[in-house]
């Protein structure tokens, strides 16, 4: 089982950026998809990107596509979200989340397919 500990959310500006970082420990981040998901109050949580195992593929929500990336750092078992140009709608409490299938290529984005979260990190932009 693994343990996932996000941090970096915080208010900023719009247009502004933000690192977000989702910290591992217990198994290895290389076993697991990895994805990001966002929530606001009385919002249904909602996906925000996912990587695949092997890194080889990723998949953005139209939302953020250009403006947020995902990375992995193997060596520090972490996995990144790099949020630029900052929009107000983006204020949520941030969660990543782990999916232990066996695919090395495959990235869902249904919640329901994760298997491991994180408690979450809020992110606030003022405009």
């Amino acid at each position: 089982q693994v343990q996932l500990v996000e941090s970096g959310g915080g208010l900023v500006q719009a247009g502004g950026s933000l690192r977000l970082s989702c910290a591992a420990s217990g198994r290895t981040l290389t076993s697991y998809a990895m994805g990001w998901f966002r929530q606001v109050p009385g919002k249904e949580r909602e996906f925000v990107v996912g990587v695949s195992r092997s890194s080889d593929n990723t998949y953005y929500a139209d939302s953020v596509k250009g403006r947020f990336t995902i990375s992995r750092d193997n060596a520090k078992n972490t996995v990144y979200l790099q949020m630029n140009s900052l929009r107000p709608e983006d204020t949520a409490v941030y969660y990543c989340a782990a999916d232990r299938r066996n695919s090395a290529v495959a990235v869902t984005t249904t919640l329901a397919e994760y298997d491991y979260w994180g408690q979450g990190t809020q992110v606030t932009v003022s405009s």
